[in-house]
C-alpha cells in the first residue's frame, strides 16, 4: 500500500508540477503578448512626438524668419519716419507763410493730401493711373517715395511708352 500511497505522491506531484511549469508558461505568453503590444504602442508615441517635434521646429524656424522679416520692415520703416520728420523739420511754415502765404497753403494742401494717399496705399489701396505711370518715386508721390519701388518689384507700375508726337500718321 505504501506503493500505492508513493506512487499516487509522485504522479501528483508530477502532475502538479506539470500543471504549474504550464500555468507559468502561458502566463509569460500573456505578459510577453502584453509587453510587446505596449513597446509597438510606445513606438508609435515615439514617433508621433518626432513628428510634432520636426513639426514644432519647422514652425520654429518659420516664425524667427517671419520674426525677422518684422524687423527689418519695421528697422525700413523707422528710417523713412525719420526721413520724414528731418524733411518737416528744416521746414520753418512760420516764415514761409508770411514770405508767401498763397504758396505755402499749397504746398501744404499737397504734402496733407500725398500723406493721406500714402496711408491708403499702405491701407491696401489701388493705384491711381497716374501712380501707375509714375516714371520715378517722386512722381509716383512725394511723401512716401519708398512706395515707389516696392510697387515697381511687384510689376504693378505700366513702364512709360514715348507716344511721340500725335499729329503725325505713321501709314504716310
Amino acid at each position: 500500500m505504501l506503493r500505492l500511497y508513493l506512487l499516487i505522491f509522485v504522479i501528483g506531484t508530477i502532475g502538479g508540477g506539470g500543471f504549474i511549469a504550464y500555468k507559468t508558461y502561458t502566463d509569460m505568453q500573456n505578459k510577453i503578448i502584453i509587453l510587446s503590444s505596449q513597446n509597438q504602442q510606445l513606438k508609435d508615441a515615439t514617433a508621433q512626438q518626432e513628428e510634432a517635434m520636426a513639426s514644432l521646429q519647422a514652425d520654429f524656424k518659420k516664425a524667427n524668419e517671419e520674426l525677422n522679416r518684422v524687423n527689418t520692415e519695421f528697422a525700413r520703416i523707422r528710417e523713412q519716419n525719420n526721413m520724414l520728420s528731418s524733411k518737416l523739420a528744416n521746414i520753418d511754415l512760420g516764415v514761409m507763410a508770411v514770405r508767401d502765404a498763397d504758396d505755402i497753403e499749397f504746398k501744404v494742401n499737397r504734402g496733407t493730401t500725398n500723406a493721406g494717399r500714402c496711408f491708403e496705399l499702405l491701407s491696401g489701396a489701388e493705384l491711381t493711373d497716374e501712380e501707375k505711370g509714375a516714371v520715378d518715386a517722386k512722381d509716383f508721390n512725394r511723401e512716401c517715395p519708398w512706395l515707389y519701388d516696392d510697387y515697381k518689384s511687384r510689376g504693378l507700375l505700366t513702364e512709360p511708352t514715348d507716344t511721340g508726337n500725335s499729329d503725325i500718321d505713321e501709314t504716310d
